[in-house]
């Protein structure tokens, strides 16, 4: 069981951007593949974005391709979601999962064992 703490999320208007940090402790981040999923207001949590284990291979769902990019620092156990061109319809609480090795459907929430607490993006004029 790892811990993971996101930070970074906040208020911010249409077209502007904001940097999500997943902090990993109690183990190797290199060893997991790390989801960023979302949830807004009596919506089901969807996927978002992942990064696979050891190759940090990157996915994304058709809604933020070209916007959203995923990486990681196994130095410093940190994964991050650089998220621009903000849109209304990004608000949400967003949230990173850890999943040892990589899942082979990355937004199923079902893949991962381990859940940060969540942190609120809002994006609005």
């Amino acid at each position: 069981q790892v811990q993971l703490v996101e930070s970074g999320g906040g208020l911010v208007q249409p077209g502007g951007s904001l940097r999500l940090s997943c902090a990993l402790s109690g183990s190797r981040l290199d060893d997991y593949a790390i989801g960023w999923f979302r949830q807004a207001p009596g919506k089901e949590r969807e996927g978002v974005s992942c990064i696979s284990a050891h190759n940090s291979m990157a996915f994304y769902a058709d809604s933020v391709k070209g916007r959203f990019t995923t990486s990681r620092d196994n130095d410093n156990a940190t994964v991050y979601l650089q998220m621009n061109s903000l849109e209304p319809g990004d608000t949400a609480v967003y949230y990173c999962a850890a999943a040892l090795g990589t899942p082979s459907i990355w937004a199923l929430t079902i893949a991962y064992d381990d859940w940060g607490q969540g942190t609120q993006v809002t994006v609005s004029s």
